[in-house]
């Protein structure tokens, strides 16, 4: 059984030029446990396909099943289900966080969405929320606008990590950060998939930064999948020339290493 698979996927848009295959017959797995990398250029179909796979975005063709079963959003209680199961990281945090909230009030209102958990319970699940991501308690009293940018994507995955989805997709986290933030985002996502056993798919423009976290990489261009492979086979010998453009356009990412702590 897989975590994901994307059979066939279609979605169709409306542009100045009329309708066009934003996502064009797109067929992808990820196993359990296992990251797959999406990349492309901005506008490839990467966010919309996403989209679709949580139900926001509507399906013109194919099929989307997370654990076998076929993904259904149709009522309040499926999408509810699907909910519990998938959580989607964007990239712009303050999407997902109340500016209202603090960090305790938005972390303790995830984590109570589908059990119930008494004060001293809530208070318990904020602090190992926070510790997961490699903040600081002293920040769950601050409202976002109180937070760096780096600080507001963390607390942003540490809210998807609160219902303990089996499969996180992070679409963009790390593009509207400053570079040495990114790496230390980056190397948390690549710790929480390893300790948790997340399956994920990450998303990127960045070729390297995606293969940094990645156990296979699909790359999107133009609404298609041109290439997929292991993330070392597609480093050291990517196939389409699209792959090979962006490996070659994009300054590598440096990151600390492996087992280096998170700041």
């Amino acid at each position: 059984m897989t975590a994901l698979r994307v059979d066939g996927l279609t979605v169709r848009r409306t542009g100045p030029r009329g309708s066009f295959a934003a996502v064009d017959g797109v067929s992808l797995e990820i196993a359990p446990g296992t990251t797959l990398g999406l990349v492309g250029e901005s506008g490839s179909g990467k966010s919309t396909l996403a989209g679709a796979i949580v139900g926001l975005v509507p399906v013109r063709a194919g099929r989307i099943l997370v654990d076998g079963e076929e993904v259904r959003t149709r009522t309040v209680r499926d999408r509810r289900r699907l909910g519990r199961r998938v959580q989607v990281v964007l990239q712009d945090p303050d999407t997902a966080l109340d500016p209202r909230m603090t960090v305790r009030q938005a972390l303790a209102e995830a984590a109570t969405v589908f059990r119930r958990l008494d004060r001293a319970g809530r208070a318990e699940r904020v602090a190992e929320l926070l510790d997961l991501v490699g903040l600081d308690g002293r920040l769950a009293d601050r409202l976002p606008r109180q937070l760096s940018g780096g600080q507001r994507q963390r607390v942003a995955l540490a809210r998807a990590l609160a219902v303990e989805p089996g499969l996180l997709i992070a679409d963009e986290i790390t593009s509207a950060l400053d570079v040495s933030v990114q790496a230390s985002v980056l190397n948390t996502v690549r710790r929480l998939q390893q300790e948790l056993g997340l399956s994920m798919l990450f998303i990127g423009h960045n070729l390297p930064a995606v293969c940094h976290v990645s156990d296979t990489v699909a790359v999107m261009r133009n609404g298609r999948i041109v290439e997929s492979a292991p993330t070392g086979t597609l480093l050291r010998a990517p196939a389409h020339p699209y792959t090979r453009t962006l490996l070659e356009s994009v300054p590598v990412l440096r990151t600390p290493p492996a087992g280096e702590k998170n700041p």
